[in-house]
Formats: C-alpha cells, sequence, structure tokens
C-alpha cells in the first residue's frame, strides 16, 4: 500500500498520470495499476480524468493526507530503527529563515559537528511559511522560526541601522522582499516607509547600507560585528528595538530520530530528552 500512497501523491502533485508515472519510473498502465488497487481497498474512487490532467475526487482530498503521513512515519520508524541498529550514520533535517541560518545557527551546529562527525545535516533556509510546510509534510525534522509555540531558542530583537554619516530622517530604507519576516515587521512598524531597495539577503543589505545608501531594520545579532567596528551604527528610534522569540519545533518527541534528538539537546541545552 506505501507504493500506491507514493503514486497517489505524485498524481496529486503533478496533475497527470503520465507525469506521474514518469517521475515513479513506471509505465502508466503499472501506475494506473497501483490505484486502482488503492480505490480497492479504501472503497472509494480517487481521481477523475479528464483532458486537463487528473483531479482528486472528494474521497481522494480526504485520503491525500493520511497517505501522506503513512509515508513520514515510515521513512522516520526506518531512520530510527538504522541508526539505533548501527546500520546507518544517520542525517538531521533542520530549516529556518537567513538570521536563523547565518548567524544563530553555524556556531552551535560546529559544535554538535564535532561531537558527532558521521551524522550527516542537512540544512535550509527557508521563509517561515516554507518551514512550517516543510516540517508538517516531514520534509524537516527541525524548524526554527520566529512564532509564538515550540520551545523557545532564543530572543532576537531588530534595530534600525546605517552607514556613519547617513542622516536617517532622509534616508531611505533597503530591506528584503516580502513574505520575510523582517519584511513583515517592516511594513507593520513603519508602514510609510520609503523603501528604496527590496533585495535578496542579508548580507546584500549589508553590504548597501555600509556602503551609505539607505537604513536597514535588521536583527541585531546579524549587525554585530558591524556594530562592534564601526562600519555601522544603531538608529535610535521609538519603534525599537522590536523583540521577536525564536522557537524551535519539531513534530514530537517522540517521532524524533536519535540524531534529532541529540541536535536539540544541543540547541537547548538542559532539556535533555523530555
Amino acid at each position: 500500500m506505501l507504493d500506491s500512497f507514493r503514486h497517489l501523491l505524485l498524481i496529486a502533485e503533478h496533475g497527470t498520470f503520465t507525469e506521474a508515472a514518469r517521475r515513479a519510473h513506471l509505465s502508466q498502465p503499472a501506475l494506473t495499476t497501483s490505484i486502482r488497487r488503492l480505490e480497492e481497498r479504501i472503497g472509494a474512487r480517487l481521481f477523475v480524468r479528464s483532458r486537463r490532467g487528473a483531479e482528486l475526487t472528494a474521497a481522494g482530498r480526504a485520503v491525500l493526507p493520511h497517505a501522506r503521513a503513512a509515508l513520514v512515519a515510515t521513512d522516520e520508524a526506518r531512520r530510527a530503527a538504522a541508526e539505533i541498529e548501527g546500520l546507518a550514520a544517520g542525517e538531521v533535517r533542520i530549516g529556518g529563515g537567513a538570521t536563523v541560518c547565518t548567524y544563530l545557527l553555524p556556531p552551535l551546529l560546529a559544535q554538535f559537528r564535532r561531537r558527532h562527525p558521521n551524522l550527516a545535516l542537512r540544512i535550509r533556509e527557508l521563509h517561515t511559511d516554507a518551514a512550517l510546510d516543510a516540517l508538517s509534510r516531514g520534509a524537516l525534522d527541525l524548524a526554527i522560526v520566529p512564532t509564538s509555540r515550540g520551545e523557545l531558542f532564543r530572543r532576537d530583537e531588530l534595530i534600525l541601522v546605517a552607514s556613519p554619516g547617513v542622516d536617517p530622517a532622509t534616508a531611505s530604507f533597503v530591506t528584503l522582499a516580502r513574505g520575510t519576516t523582517t519584511r513583515e515587521l517592516l511594513d507593520r512598524h513603519f508602514p510609510n516607509a520609503d523603501i528604496a531597495m527590496e533585495l535578496g539577503s542579508l548580507a546584500v543589505v549589508k553590504g548597501h547600507v555600509r556602503a551609505g545608501l539607505g537604513v536597514a531594520l535588521i536583527s541585531r545579532s546579524a549587525v554585530a560585528l558591524d556594530l562592534a567596528h564601526g562600519r555601522l551604527v544603531e538608529i535610535r528610534n521609538p519603534a525599537t528595538p522590536i523583540r521577536r522569540p525564536f522557537r524551535l519545533l519539531h513534530r514530537g518527541l517522540d517521532r524524533l530520530s536519535p540524531s534529532a534528538l541529540e541536535l536539540r539537546r544541543t540547541l537547548l541545552p538542559g532539556t535533555g530528552s523530555r
């Protein structure tokens, strides 16, 4: 049934039996047979086929999250058993935003790697919504995002910065594109901001601000060295600092692999396995 679940997800994702068969490295008749067997076991039709492709029926939409959950649980069980039995070195998949992945995680991941050199680390830089989606789909073991739920990882604050000599009263803003937490907070707390540049990374934002091309709302963690060396200065403003908590999320301790549990202990010292 697990193979049929995989085929169900492929058809739902790609919209046609033809493309799903290609992705599954199967002939189209073999894929059709797999879905028919699943429909017989479930007792309901899962797809309606038309010139536009294959669309999930109401029953298909109801089955889809259960199929995804079954595949995720099977993968988690396989990984956990392999690690415990010593059949594999194991891996941990973690995701977070630019501030987390660029400035907060590296020293902790380096510490983890020194203690566990045989464990593979898979890190993905993702916007908050994308990280939460990947976590729910089982594509991540751990996610660190600015949210009100989960285990507290770090308290962060955003401040205004500019190059020395820049007049913040006349300078435009340099910021990230919409969809990032930093941009959302800028829009919320500075609704009338004159935004001159929308850039793709914190490093690029800092480079333009250091060059005197504007001011930026940015995590203090991201500019700590620039402030210490005088390359940037903090601009005082009644709206700042804007505080946000970064929290560690997972799908439950009982669903974490041994390697993911060990990384959690590194990220949250003193938590043990509770």
